[in-house]
């Protein structure tokens, strides 16, 4: 039998399991209810606390912001109604929009806004460095508060609009001030959703209903700027971890739209005439293999550099996107396509593939038989395939090296434990950022060597971080590209992570479907089911 006709037999077989999962009243008000299958299971709640996108678009769901970015790139006002900067650049007065309130029914201000902020500046890489600038926050009034800065910073705005990992959201100022190293659990935003916690069933399903008291603005929606007009009543997330079942679900109109289908069902799936397979992501996104920094072997230097010349990018392009039309290699710490883009001190990942070299450099990082572990998630098709390949590159170094395999909630939990191995702990973890998420130093926080203060893995290096504030200091583009060379070429020495390639995966939705937003997130307003 085929590969292509045993999926199919698969996703026949599994017509019931999806049945039975939806369940009775799955038929009931399919003009008002969206069915959504989404990349993984929604474990955490608080989009500060974690860089998971489940958790990011989750977030999109249920809260605003006070400004966001639109699909030429520039930031417009969303939350804000109006705003000015003083003369010497050193003050922005902004005031919000009338009708914002929360899902409790409170109003939305300065206050809220003000402690949404400092949260997310103590978890954000460009609101760390906006915090720096910071002199003080002050409210006005309810709606009308001030941001006074030490020193001019021309990012404000665009960390303010920031578009993906972490999106400052606002929140009421009781959850604000929450601690930012602490997951929030109450859902209440002011967004265009509203999460229905009672039905929320983690490993299953996840429900929002219509905010009716949401006020969109009056622009067209573009990317996350604009009108955020909801145009059904109820929204469930449907967790699906098995792929034959998702596609049975799409195939059979028993869920409307799959965020992030695995290439290989997508020629099936093309030939269903109700189904629409379609790229809605136009930078695409950049895959990665982070180090553990805390614990052996790869808080060793030359142990990372090692993979470099082993890692081969045309692989992890194919095992990801399926097809080379999908995905291609980017020997770059920026997002290829965009200006910062380069192959700067690229050649050990670009260049032949050298395992004698590797070899040297495990040889002369001392490696002692020490236990890789890479922990995996099997139900996310990007992180699976990374992981078999890494482990392929490490076995044939010799490396002790073993893959731990759960699914990606128990993966964006176990990345925060900094023991060692034995304890639970971890060596490599895989993952992928959208294009955004890594268009310059300022936003890329996977680059950054800022020790217990970086991402998942703590890196540190203070010459990365040297080199990436000088890129703050840049008076011009010409300059800016020089900044970001200097940045990347040390990148290459000490090794962060590892790009992987860029690539695009399509979204499956029902043809019944309209309004879907050409964006780098799957956002949920504006779609129409008919």
């Amino acid at each position: 039998m085929t590969k292509l006709r045993s999926r199919r037999f698969t996703i026949l077989a599994s017509a019931l399991a999806v049945a039975a999962l939806l369940g009775a009243g799955a038929v009931q008000a399919q003009q008002k209810v969206l069915r959504f299958i989404p990349q993984a299971d929604l474990r955490i709640l608080d989009p500060i606390s974690t860089t998971a996108y489940i958790t990011r678009n989750h977030g999109y769901m249920v809260y605003d912001t006070l400004f966001a970015m639109d699909e030429k790139f520039e930031v417009r006002p969303q939350m804000v109604d109006k705003w000015d900067l003083s003369a010497d650049k050193l003050t922005y007065t902004f005031t919000l929009r009338d009708g914002l309130k929360f899902h409790d029914g409170a109003p939305v201000r300065s206050a809220d806004c003000i402690a949404s902020v400092q949260r997310w500046a103590k978890r954000d890489a460009l609101g760390q460095k906006l915090a720096e600038a910071t002199e003080a926050w002050t409210a006005v009034n309810d709606k009308t508060f001030r941001l006074k800065l030490k020193k001019p910073f021309p990012l404000t705005l665009e960390a303010l609009g920031k578009p993906s990992s972490n999106v400052p959201f606002i929140m009421p100022e009781r959850v604000a001030q929450t601690d930012a190293f602490k997951n929030i659990d109450d859902p209440t935003g002011s967004g265009p959703f509203k999460m229905v916690k009672a039905e929320w069933v983690p490993g299953s399903k996840v429900v929002y209903v219509k905010n009716t008291d949401y006020v969109p603005r009056k622009e067209p929606p573009s990317w996350a700027s604009g009108g955020k007009v909801v145009k059904v009543d109820r929204v469930e997330w449907i967790y699906i971890p098995d792929s034959a079942t998702a596609a049975a679900a799409i195939n059979a109109g028993e869920a409307d739209w799959w965020e992030q289908m695995p290439p290989d069902l997508i020629p099936l799936l093309s030939k269903n005439k109700d189904v629409i397979v379609k790229n809605i992501d136009p930078l695409g996104s950049m895959g990665m293999i982070r180090f553990n920094f805390l614990h052996p072997p790869f808080n060793n230097e030359k142990m990372r550099q090692a993979l470099l010349y082993v890692v081969n990018q045309q692989d992890y392009v194919i095992g990801i996107a399926g097809d080379p039309k999908n995905g291609k290699p980017c020997y770059s710490y920026f997002t290829c396509g965009t200006p910062l883009a380069s192959e700067v001190g690229a050649e050990p990942l670009k260049g032949k593939r050298d395992l004698d070299k590797a070899k040297q450099l495990v040889k002369e990082a001392g490696y002692k038989g020490e236990k890789i572990v890479i922990i995996d998630a099997t139900d996310q098709p990007i992180v699976h395939a990374q992981s078999l390949l890494t482990l392929e590159a490490l076995k044939k170094l010799g490396l002790n090296a073993e893959i731990q395999a759960g699914d990606w909630g128990t993966l964006i939990t176990r990345r925060a434990v900094k023991e060692p191995v034995e304890n639970k702990g971890w060596s490599i973890f895989h993952t992928w950022l959208v294009g955004p998420d890594m268009v310059n130093p300022a936003v890329d926080f996977p680059i950054r060597g800022n020790g217990a203060a970086a991402w998942f893995g703590w890196p540190t290096d203070s010459r990365i971080e040297e080199l990436r504030e000088a890129w703050f200091h840049a008076t011009d583009p010409a300059a800016s590209k020089r900044a970001a060379d200097a940045v990347q070429r040390r990148a290459f020495e000490f090794v962060p992570f590892i790009p992987t390639g860029q690539f695009i995966l399509p979204t499956a939705y029902r043809s019944n479907i309209s309004g879907v937003i050409i964006a780098p997130i799957n956002l949920l307003w504006n779609v129409e089911k008919k």
